[in-house]
């Protein structure tokens, strides 16, 4: 007896250790994350082999959005009451079971989340339900393959009347679509307290036997408990109690017969359970306990489709009056269902990983980066370079004036080579010509063709030549063109006398060629109609050798004419 009080304090004691270690790890995280209350967004270790582009996109300023880091996996065991809802009352540990044992189940889970909200979860579970009725009944006598009745109790008068009683081994494995509830915390990062609720489905096992005779293997005399027939019935209620305690005193807890079965169901195992496929819902809360740690209390109900979990599946019928004869009745029109409540402890699993995302809060990154711009001095409404963006924001804060920036107020960098295009002297460095020197040139000799362009007109030096790069096999704009034509209107604009060359690439194919054509038009309508340039300043050229899925821009040279307008070349081609 001293043992086990000891197991009990030292039990108490883990308990308000684990909950004091997850107040400490709450508050150290807070502190110690560079970049959120969560976790450290600016850690790579935390980030999968097939994101860790987006992770480098976005430290480099080039991406919105952060990659979502490693997660750890939950498992976890449980236990809990099992009991069938059907048509003999099932016990729980509270009403009168004849064995506590056979009220109660156990069971093991492994959840994964793929996101913030939902998460997937294997849930297998087995235990023992059982139950007995209080109300006598006769019906049996209408169904050659009751057990009561082949068991011969209908041949004894004083024992027609039986109780209905039952005991079924159950086991279940369902895969579960799991919705947090919890994790759109708006004022914290973190909170210790989570809900959930789920569907599945699965497969499940049960085996049904009835307690039906004694140790000495004669049937139960039923006819000597309180008799309650038809002119008893509004006294049935009233005699559970004193029923009840004659049953327990009766049954033997062997539950030696089998129970009616299906005949063309699967069996599985040396008792030869029956097999069906079954759905499931639930729902349930969670509570940490510590970073590793969280106790968790769920409630499933699995739906059978199934009418003998229990056993019985015949309604009652009232006897001929005056004959003594029992009349045959239907089935019943409802299914047994299965009811799991269980208390569990769940154990998070994961190096170099976050949390489980269902405990995290997605808006913790916006927020802190809110929280480190947005202060009393920070003076967000002050643009300092003056390029259009914010100094809480600005990702390059001394960009010279009349430079075009993106959304981040960072220079264009069209080719991408490290230098800005202001600087860059070859705004259109190929790839295979890269690293470019100090001033954007590459190490590739200039094409011929460009000895032969004149230099632009006097003044028309401050529109940059670019390149606008499409996704393969459409000509829609992107959200980075857009930006990149916004800059090119703003520089149009200053120098209004001056024109624009505008050269779709790709000749390979008819396709390309057409695909050429409705990337140069998409890039003048845009101009024309929403920067509302005049679409004389344009000249349009299509079909050269260059970058398939780009269109290139350049000042005119002094002189240099052509068509703003061109009918497509091949317009029966289908276009994207």
């Amino acid at each position: 007896m001293t043992s086990k009080k000891y197991i009990l304090l030292a039990g108490f004691m883990a308990l308000f250790s684990t909950t004091e270690l997850q107040a400490q790890d709450m508050t150290s995280s807070s502190r110690s994350m560079t970049r959120g209350g969560s976790y450290d967004i600016s850690d790579s270790t935390l980030i999968p082999k097939n994101r860790k582009g987006q992770a480098a996109d976005f430290a480099a300023g080039q991406y919105d959005y952060p990659a979502k880091p490693r997660n750890q996996w939950e498992i976890g065991i449980n236990g809990g009451f099992l009991n069938v809802s059907g048509d003999v009352r099932s016990k729980t540990p509270f009403n009168q079971p004849q064995n506590v044992m056979n009220t109660l189940g156990w069971g093991l889970s492994v959840r994964k989340a793929w996101g913030y909200v939902f998460s997937t979860r294997l849930f297998y579970n087995r235990g023992v339900a059982s139950g007995y009725n209080h109300e006598g009944s006769y019906n049996y006598w209408g169904h050659n393959s009751n057990p009561y009745l082949i068991a011969g109790y209908n041949t004894v008068a004083a024992h027609q009347n039986v109780f209905y009683s039952y005991r079924s081994r159950i086991q279940e494995l369902s895969g579960q679509l799991v919705m947090s509830l919890n994790n759109l915390k708006f004022h914290k990062a973190r909170s210790p307290f989570g809900a959930y609720f789920y569907g599945g489905a699965g497969v499940m096992t049960y085996k049904t036997t009835m307690d039906l005779k004694d140790a000495d293997g004669a049937n139960y005399k039923f006819g000597n408990i309180i008799r309650q027939n038809s002119s008893a019935i509004n006294n049935v209620y009233k005699q559970r109690k004193d029923v009840n305690k004659q049953l327990l005193a009766m049954f033997d807890d062997d539950y030696e017969t089998d129970a009616e079965e299906h005949e063309n169901r699967g069996k599985f195992g040396k008792d030869k359970s029956t097999v069906r496929p079954v759905f499931n819902i639930g729902i349930g809360m969670q509570y940490r306990l510590s970073k590793r740690l969280s106790l968790q209390l769920d409630n499933k109900m699995t739906i059978t489709m199934d009418d003998l979990i229990d056993g019985y599946r015949w309604q009652e019928a009232p006897s001929v009056s005056g004959a003594g004869v029992q009349v045959g009745s239907a089935m019943t029109s409802d299914f047994d269902n299965i009811n799991y409540l269980s208390l569990g402890l769940n154990v998070n699993l994961g190096g170099r990983s976050v949390d489980p995302l269902w405990w995290m809060n997605p808006m913790d990154f916006g927020y802190n980066s809110l929280r480190r711009n947005v202060t009393p001095d920070s003076k967000c409404d002050k643009d300092a370079d003056g390029d259009g963006i914010s100094d809480c924001f600005d990702r390059c804060p001394n960009t010279p004036g009349g430079v075009s920036v993106d959304s981040h107020g960072c220079p264009f960098d069209t080719d991408g080579d490290g230098v800005a295009d202001y600087k860059d002297k070859q705004l259109i460095t190929p790839t295979y010509c890269q690293p470019s020197n100090a001033d954007g040139v590459g190490n590739c000799p200039d094409p011929e063709c460009c000895d032969k362009i004149t230099p632009a007109p006097s003044g028309c030096g401050s529109i940059s030549s670019g390149s606008i790069s499409f996704a393969p096999g459409t000509s829609k704009l992107s959200t980075g063109a857009i930006s990149q034509l916004n800059g090119l209107s703003v520089s149009m604009r200053s120098n209004p006398n001056c024109k624009v060359v505008v050269i779709g690439c790709g000749n390979g194919s008819k396709i390309e060629q057409q695909r050429s054509w409705d990337r140069v038009n998409s890039v003048i309508n845009y101009m024309v109609d929403k920067q509302n340039i005049d679409r004389e300043r344009f000249i349009f050229q299509y079909g050269t050798s260059c970058d398939a899925n780009s269109v290139e821009y350049r000042s005119a040279a002094q002189g240099e004419e052509g068509p703003s307008n061109l009918p497509p070349p091949h317009p029966n081609l289908r276009r994207n």
